[in-house]
């Protein structure tokens, strides 16, 4: 029954109402016309909900969005292509799409009748405000009866996503963002102790340049041979993300992780132009390491439209991640909120002697729309006393600093580290 009440319109609703009252009271009043007129908006009814089903509104839906991967306030065109799968022409269709809200409203399109196995393509812009993973799919579709008085919905499956990918601010450059011990790559004048053919000479692979078979060594070994080019040695440099729940505050825009992202996107461009060698290190809370580790931008800004708040012991797996790469050596950058003794210190110890640590600890109470504390009993300023006191430049951010002064402070002071 109650299915049967979803199926039926407003009017529908009306139809069968006044049709049992007709019948009812055409039998108790002994007036046969009045019956008959009521079982004719019975049966009318009846009629309409044979018509609505003899369809099987067997669609196939495939959706494409161009760009898939956007930035923040860009417009992404979305293409969505119904393919009518029944072996009859299907009816018209009212359709809406489900798409997140950050999205903006959700489209509604008609679809006209097609007939079996033809398509119908629609295209409609989606932009988001802010950043992550946004869904878009099933499809929502519905089916009225010629006289309007009975209505079938159905989801079409079949998803799609749109990333969009944290905002990238330009950083100023400082006087120095550390001494360039440890770098990645081979250095081209490094000569090995055998000699410099057999530091840069190997086997031939399939698709290698024909001009750069190495005959002289080709002839000693009896194969192919060429001419190994070396990569220029880069400076490394690992950013740091604190996605912990309890070490920011605030939503949505205005929280203390969205500013974080922000500069640790930003921070990961800057130091990239710069020539560095990038090493993205952030929470991942379904990998059995619990961190997750890019080395490139476009990996990185894609793990950042990701990432959301987590259990607090995930910056441990973060420290422990990060302290293989910095094993060696480089710049390390912090960008997350206020941390305990234990997991300061922590942080402190991945610097290398030698190398540069530099730190934006922001201050989450003034991100939850509260004033920030002194000096004394903030946290934040508690953690960058530790950090400063093993050589990093740190400084303490509010609601109210924007990134580019925030990395002002730390690279605008000389930050090559202390032994």
């Amino acid at each position: 029954m109650r299915q049967l009440r979803r199926s039926l319109t407003t009017r529908g609703a009306a139809f069968a109402g006044c049709g049992l009252v007709l019948v009812a009271s055409g039998i108790l009043l002994g007036q046969r016309d009045v019956t008959r007129v009521g079982v004719l908006l019975l049966a009318l009814v009846a009629i309409s909900l044979v018509l609505v089903r003899r369809h099987g509104l067997r669609l196939e839906v495939r959706r494409t969005a161009a760009p898939s991967r956007v930035a923040i306030d860009e417009r992404a065109v979305v293409s969505v292509v119904v393919r009518n799968a029944e072996a009859m022409t299907s009816p018209v269709v009212m359709a809406e799409e489900s798409i997140d809200y950050a999205l903006g409203d959700r489209p509604r399109f008609v679809i006209p009748a097609l007939r079996p196995g033809t398509t119908q393509e629609v295209q409609y812009t989606v932009r988001s405000h802010t950043r992550g993973v946004h869904r878009i799919g099933p499809l929502a579709v519905r089916v009225r009866d010629p006289f309007g008085l009975t209505m079938r919905a159905a989801a079409v499956g079949g998803q799609a996503e749109v990333v969009v990918l944290p905002r990238v601010v330009a950083l100023p450059t400082g006087r120095s963002l550390g001494s360039g011990i440890g770098s990645e790559g081979s250095i081209p004048h490094m000569v090995a102790l055998h000699g410099e053919d057999d530091q840069t000479i190997r086997e031939y692979r399939d698709g290698d340049d024909l001009r750069r078979i190495h005959w002289p060594a080709s002839a000693r070994t009896g194969g192919l041979m060429v001419r190994q080019e070396d990569r220029p040695a880069k400076r490394r440099a690992v950013v740091l993300l604190d996605s912990r729940a309890g070490g920011h505050a605030g939503s949505g825009r205005s929280s203390s992780l969205e500013w974080c992202v922000t500069t640790a996107a930003s921070v990961t461009a800057h130091v990239q132009s710069a020539g560095y060698a990038v090493h993205l290190v952030t929470a991942d809370h379904g990998s059995d390491t619990g961190a997750h580790h890019d080395e490139t931008l476009d990996d990185g800004l894609d793990t950042l439209a990701r990432v959301t708040t987590g259990p607090d012991d995930g910056l441990k797996a973060v420290l422990h991640a990060a302290s293989t790469v910095t094993s060696q050596g480089g710049l390390v950058v912090y960008v997350g909120g206020p941390l305990s003794d234990d997991d300061a210190r922590a942080l402190a110890a991945l610097r290398q002697p030698g190398s540069a640590g530099v730190a934006t600890v922001v201050d989450p109470t003034s991100f939850g729309g509260g004033r920030s504390r002194s000096s004394a009993e903030a946290p934040a300023e508690a953690t960058a006393e530790v950090l400063r006191a093993t050589g990093w430049t740190v400084t303490v951010v509010d609601a109210r600093t924007t990134p580019a002064v925030a990395w002002s402070a730390v690279v605008g002071a000389q930050t090559v580290g202390v032994r």
